[in-house]
């Protein structure tokens, strides 16, 4: 049984300090752990809180990952990882308390982000897809995922030699049907994150919640 550990959740603020606001979940790439993404912390909006969350499946070559790598296993192994991954990462929401809930995730952790929309799309105010992809399978959320259309903001980097051109193009085709979609791609970025790409989904951010 897959599960989230709630002892290796960062959290930006205490508990006493969390009700009434809204709740932004960091999800990292693979092979990385809950302290990366928490770094940026200091430069994301301010209102919400921020909870970055430890993968799952631990690497013998350390690390975590949320699921097996396309180049470990086939696409329906790692299509149930995920499904896995994001209900288990569903029962663990179910365990916090904010008024709305967005997620951000980088590489693996971004597609992640997308997977949770297709469990649960009224679930999330938002996705920020970084440098990631979309899964290529229909776990059978798709049909409503199309209907609600939540806002997605994709960020990618023109010199990103780690996401393979066939999920680019699945992910450029997908998007659309099943977001409000913001992408942007950014001259001459590898695979990381820039700070004109953290600006942007920053502003992308603030918006969707002023809003909501």
């Amino acid at each position: 049984m897959v599960s989230i550990d709630p002892t290796a959740v960062l959290w930006s603020a205490p508990e006493r300090e969390r009700a009434g606001r809204p709740l932004l979940v960091l999800l990292h790439g693979f092979g990385s752990h809950e302290g990366d993404l928490f770094g940026l912390s200091p430069q994301l909006p301010l209102a919400p809180v921020v909870a970055s969350v430890r993968a799952p499946i631990a690497l013998q070559q350390g690390g975590f990952a949320w699921a097996p790598l396309a180049s470990q296993a086939d696409a329906a192994a790692v299509a149930e990882a995920a499904n896995e991954t994001a209900v288990a990462l569903l029962a663990w929401l179910d365990t916090t308390e904010s008024t709305s809930i967005g997620l951000l995730g980088f590489s693996q952790g971004g597609a992640l982000a997308l997977q949770l929309l297709r469990h649960a799309p009224e679930r999330f105010a938002f996705a920020v897809n970084l440098s990631g992809f979309a899964v290529l399978e229909d776990n059978g959320g798709d049909q409503r995922l199309s209907h609600v259309r939540p806002p997605v903001f994709w960020g990618r980097g023109t010199v990103d030699d780690v996401i393979s051109p066939d999920k680019i193009e699945y992910t450029e085709g997908w998007l659309p049907d099943h977001s409000t979609l913001t992408a942007r791609i950014y001259e001459g970025l590898p695979h990381s994150i820039s700070r004109p790409e953290l600006d942007d989904a920053n502003a992308f951010m603030r918006e969707v919640w002023a809003a909501v």
